[in-house]
């Protein structure tokens, strides 16, 4: 069993930065990819950025590539969303989720996942 626990989301401007921490509980943290997901009010969850277990390889949707960068502390059971040049359309919650078989595009590859945290983008 892996619980994850997001953290970071906030109310910021256009433009501007924020950092959304994950932390997981668990001795095997390093054995799951990591993955962001995010869903916005009325549209279905969609993938933002993946990690695979070692940090080694990172994967970014096209909306938000060259914008946020997603790494990992496999020491401090830790993955972070760092997120620049925010934009309105980025507001949504936040989730982090952890799959054992590798990193995907599919939410439905993740066995687990977080209760999110809120990010608003003002304009």
């Amino acid at each position: 069993q892996v619980q994850l626990v997001e953290s970071g989301g906030g109310l910021v401007q256009a433009g501007g930065s924020l950092r959304l921490s994950c932390v997981a509980s668990g001795r095997t943290f390093s054995r799951y990819a990591m993955g962001w997901f995010r869903r916005a009010p009325g549209k279905e969850p969609e993938f933002v950025a993946a990690v695979s277990w070692s940090g080694g390889a990172t994967y970014y949707d096209d909306s938000v590539k060259g914008r946020f960068t997603i790494s990992r502390d496999n020491g401090k059971n830790t993955v972070f969303l760092q997120m620049n040049s925010l934009k309105p359309e980025d507001t949504a919650v936040y989730y982090c989720a952890a799959s054992s078989r590798g990193w995907s595009m599919s939410g439905d590859e993740y066995a687990y996942g977080g209760q999110g945290t809120q990010v608003t983008v003002s304009s």
